[in-house]
Formats: structure tokens, C-alpha cells, sequence
């Protein structure tokens, strides 16, 4: 049997057995991220009749996950009052069914700051470098994505250098320049993940927070998550969330008997 084999963007033919009880085998030579997976039979047996038995095995995935209840957050407390960065990396996974929503916010005395938030299933960045009076010149919004309030997982990632900031949701990029006065991000004190909280005032927030679970958090080189976890003196929790983590290995296993005329 010959079945051809969509998985996103990658395609390849499989060639399988031509008798009822041979095994055939065929290695990926890489992992691929997929959320569907589409099987296409192209020819059957000489002797005629067309059937399939498929088991597909995934890779295993560690998984540090926060569930957000609507009124948590975490917050990433510096060692000092301010940090002051030429180049951040933030990456992260989410799934939620509101459509708005802040997942990380941060911002400094001097006028800088950053946040990214969901708004009508849409995510929108937010970037202002050195400009206190936070006029259109140093500020910048890019939206990308589209109803990613639908329960699934979706990725993000965000690389700044200087005024260069390449934003990627699920595997699409948006590259764009920051028109702010310096090259550096200024955030004073702490980095919140799942909204913005007033100070002084645990579970109050500013902006409607986030309500669902993120995955895999990384600020910096720094697993937040797992910090959360360890109870590190340097992740503070507002109001009480679920932390967990898991290491899952996937199994697809299906049988199916084509139809034939």
C-alpha cells in the first residue's frame, strides 16, 4: 500500500506492506509540530482491497504549565530595582477561550515599558523605548494572529536587539524597528505574567487579565514556571494558581479500511 502523508507544511510518501501481517517502519528525520495530519491513499494491493493500520509515536515533551484562574499572576521580582536590557527573548505557549486578556507587561520610570495581550483573540505587543511622554514617535503596536481564543495551544516569541524586535505567532513573523529615543528596555522592579497588578493591591488589576494556561514561560534564559515551582524567592504569586508540569509521550494509533468500487 502507498499512502501519501500531509502534516502541515511537510509532505512525504510512505511505501507500506503488500501482505496482511509485515511491519513497515519510517523515521521522521526530524520532529515536526503539528495540530492535524492528513493521510492520502494513492494505491492499494495488486490482489486487490485497501486497509490501514497506523500508529504514529511523538516525541517526548517536557511541560511546565500555570493555570491562571482570572485573577492570578506571576511576578518575575529583579535583584535590583531596574534592569536595563539591550537584547530580550521571551517565549511562550498559551491556550485560552476569552479573547482578552494580558499575558506579560513590564514597565520602567523612565516611560519604557512592554506588554503583550490578547485583545478580540487578536495578540497585540505593545513597545515604548524612552519615551516618557509615550507619544506615537516611541511607541509601537503590532497585532498578529487570529482567533486565538479558541482553546488551542498557540506559540509566541518575542526577540528584541536594540530597536530591532522580531514578534512570531504560531510560526509567523512580523519584524519591525522601534522608533523610540534609546536602544535599551528599561523595567523597574518586576515583570508580571497573567495581568498587571496595582501595587499594593494583590488581585486588583489594571487591564482584564488573563484566564487560561501558559506553557513553557521564558524570560531571558529564565524558566519562570519552574522557578514558580521551586518556590524561588524571586517569583511571587498573586492570588493562588496551579502549577504543574509533565513529560508526555504521544501515541496516534488508528485502523481504517478504505472503501473500494
Amino acid at each position: 500500500m502507498c499512502v501519501f502523508v500531509c502534516l502541515c507544511i511537510y509532505l512525504q510518501i510512505f511505501i507500506g506492506n503488500s501482505d496482511t501481517d509485515t511491519v513497515v517502519q519510517h523515521k521522521l528525520p526530524h520532529s515536526i509540530r503539528t495540530r492535524y495530519m492528513r493521510l492520502l491513499p494513492l494505491e492499494g494491493s495488486p490482489k486487490g482491497g485497501m486497509g490501514l493500520r497506523l500508529e504514529v509515536y511523538g516525541c517526548t515533551y517536557k511541560s511546565d504549565v500555570a493555570d491562571f484562574d482570572g485573577r492570578s499572576a506571576l511576578l518575575y521580582r529583579f535583584n535590583q530595582k531596574s534592569t536595563s536590557t539591550v537584547k530580550d527573548v521571551i517565549s511562550l505557549r498559551f491556550r485560552s477561550h476569552q479573547a482578552e486578556g494580558v499575558l506579560v507587561h513590564g514597565e520602567g520610570q523612565r516611560g519604557d515599558f512592554l506588554t503583550l495581550e490578547l485583545q478580540r483573540g487578536r495578540l497585540i505587543l505593545h513597545l515604548n523605548l524612552g519615551e516618557r511622554k509615550r507619544r506615537s514617535t516611541g511607541r509601537s503596536s503590532v497585532m498578529l494572529g487570529s482567533l486565538l481564543d479558541d482553546h488551542h495551544w498557540h506559540s509566541v516569541q518575542i526577540e528584541r536587539f536594540n530597536k530591532h524586535v522580531n514578534f512570531t505567532v504560531d510560526g509567523h513573523t512580523q519584524h519591525f524597528r522601534s522608533p523610540g529615543q534609546e536602544d535599551t528596555l528599561e523595567i523597574d522592579y518586576e515583570l508580571s505574567f497573567g495581568g498587571i497588578p496595582l501595587p499594593g493591591k494583590p488581585g486588583t488589576f489594571l487591564h482584564e487579565n488573563f484566564h487560561g494556561c501558559i506553557e513553557n514561560l521564558n524570560y531571558n534564559g529564565v524558566n519562570v514556571i519552574d522557578m514558580a515551582k521551586r518556590r524561588k524567592p524571586q517569583i511571587y504569586t498573586v492570588v493562588s494558581m496551579n502549577l504543574y508540569n509533565s513529560t508526555v509521550c504521544n501515541i496516534l494509533h488508528v485502523d481504517y479500511t478504505f472503501k473500494t468500487i
